[in-house]
């Protein structure tokens, strides 16, 4: 209590006040940009820090992330461009409902279960923090592997329509992250002697291109269904509360899963989303009208989203291992002070961990008034004529591939990237599996390399754990249904609709 207390004090300070305020703007700015991930806004406030105590240095990076997380949902429901990588998982359901009228609902309800599963997150941060990084510390690659598998299948299961072209958009995902260099043999593979090639397609040009660029030559040909009905955005709080009180379960549900995968080195908010979305479509009362503009999962996905976010500090804490890129910088801030991480931190200075939770628990009450603002000021973007907006739009989709290593052949991957799936969405194929699929992909193959080299060749291995085993039976028990969806679906009368 003692500790609690001091870090009240120490978060309560006016100059850290100060400082949170100032990060939740900049974090809700650099989010709402597409191309500009929450990550690289962190990594653009590594020199300031250089002149700040610890605790607002954290403090900063707590607000940043967590504020940046949330506007990534802005330009998803307003323009079907995800600001963060976090919210593509459901930046189609979020534009439905902006076309359908319903853009205050879709916004209002990602602020409120955003802030909502963030203070879950740190409250359950706070009470089991060494017991969550003890279970996290027992994943190995296999457990890894079978968790990654689980993400590729939940992009099959939650998007709608034929499962066939579903696990298509989902092997193209694969078949792109696979390009780069081979991580059993160090060998180039599909990288035809570019050398930019050899890292792999990096993520952020790949979904700008599939979801901004695609939607451009969408309105270009003229396939584009009209882009807004609404003119701007009213009071997103109206209906709120009947909101969460329909869907409270949903949200408990979601932040603590978000919680949880958080807490796993390597998975994160993106992971979360998707898997938080895959489930609310999965319990849901009403599952046929997802895919329809459904507020449904995105209070699902919301709510998972910032609890990852905190849930990604438990390993770095209590261990000094980075739960996600953010956390890794963080390390690297605190080493940089002074500070070692790891478990003696909770016993030399446990009131600079509890700041790192009061920091959160802060930050997601800032985001409300700040991410209200933003909503509002984003608001005008629906008055823009579409001819005037789209240009603008690519103009943005440039800037933010070219920001991800400021080279111009990410440009390239954009276009390129952005004109296969508007040929995809043109022939009835989801662009969601294949995004995850870039994402996941390396993560599959690096972890089941690893662990044939363990096991060497035996595939026992990967059922060997009981953690791995658990999540080898749920994923398999998915595919199964699938295949069983998939047989269903060919063995229906042509022109009968799914039931």
């Amino acid at each position: 209590m003692d500790a609690i207390l001091g870090a009240f004090s120490l978060i309560l300070d006016p100059a850290v006040m100060l400082v949170i305020v100032a990060s939740a703007f900049y974090g809700t700015f650099v989010g709402a940009i597409p191309g500009l991930t929450a990550t690289m806004s962190v990594a653009l406030l590594v020199p300031v820090t250089f002149f700040m105590d610890p605790v607002p240095a954290i403090a900063a990076i707590v607000t940043t992330t967590a504020t940046a997380i949330f506007a990534g949902d802005i330009p998803g429901a307003l323009l079907r461009i995800p600001g963060t990588p976090a919210s593509a998982a459901y930046v189609d359901e979020a534009y439905r409902m902006t076309a359908k009228g319903k853009a205050e609902m879709a916004l209002g309800a990602g602020l409120v279960t955003a802030a909502i599963g963030g203070t879950i997150g740190t409250l359950i941060l706070m009470g089991v923090a060494p017991r969550l990084a003890r279970f996290a510390i027992k994943f190995s690659s296999f457990e890894y592997f079978w968790l990654a598998c689980l993400g590729l299948t939940c992009a099959v299961l939650i998007s709608g329509g034929s499962v066939v072209k579903n696990l298509v958009s989902l092997l193209i995902g694969l078949m792109i992250a696979t390009i780069g260099i081979d991580v059993a043999v160090g060998y180039p593979r599909f990288t035809f002697g570019s050398i930019e090639l050899l890292d792999g397609v990096s993520f952020i040009p790949a979904m700008i291109g599939m979801f901004a660029l695609s939607e451009i030559l969408r309105n270009v040909a003229g396939d584009a269904p009209p882009r807004v009905v609404q003119r701007s955005v009213g009071n997103v709080f109206v209906g709120l509360g009947r909101l969460l009180v329909r869907y409270r379960l949903n949200v408990a549900r979601s932040s603590v899963l978000g919680t949880g995968i958080g807490a796993l080195p390597g998975a994160g908010a993106d992971i979360a989303a998707w898997i938080a979305f895959t489930l609310s479509k999965r319990f849901s009362r009403e599952p046929e009208k997802f895919g329809t503009g459904h507020v449904e999962g995105i209070v699902d996905a919301g709510s998972a989203n910032n609890a990852a976010v905190a849930g990604a500090w438990t390993p770095a804490l209590v261990f000094g291992i980075p739960g996600d890129s953010v956390t890794a910088i963080a390390i690297g801030i605190l080493y940089m002070k002074g500070l070692t991480p790891g478990p003696l931190v909770f016993t030399q200075k446990p009131e600079l961990v509890y700041a790192v939770f009061v920091a959160f628990l802060v930050a997601n009450l800032v985001m409300i008034p700040i991410g209200l603002s933003a909503i509002k000021l984003s608001g005008y973007v629906l008055r823009i004529p579409g001819r005037v907006l789209m240009p603008i739009i690519l103009a943005f989709c440039i800037v933010g591939s070219f920001a991800v290593n400021n080279t111009v052949f990410a440009i390239w991957v954009m276009l390129v990237l952005g004109v296969l799936a508007f040929f995809m969405e043109e022939n009835g194929f989801p662009i969601a599996p294949a995004i995850l699929g870039i994402v996941l992909g390396r993560m599959v193959e690096d972890n089941f390399m690893v662990s044939i080299m363990k096991t060497p060749g035996d595939l026992a291995g990967f059922v060997a754990r009981p953690i791995a085993a658990s999540l080898a039976v749920l994923t398999l028990a998915i595919w199964a249904y699938l295949a069983v969806r998939a047989v269903r679906d060919a063995l229906r009368p042509q022109g009968k609709n799914p039931g």
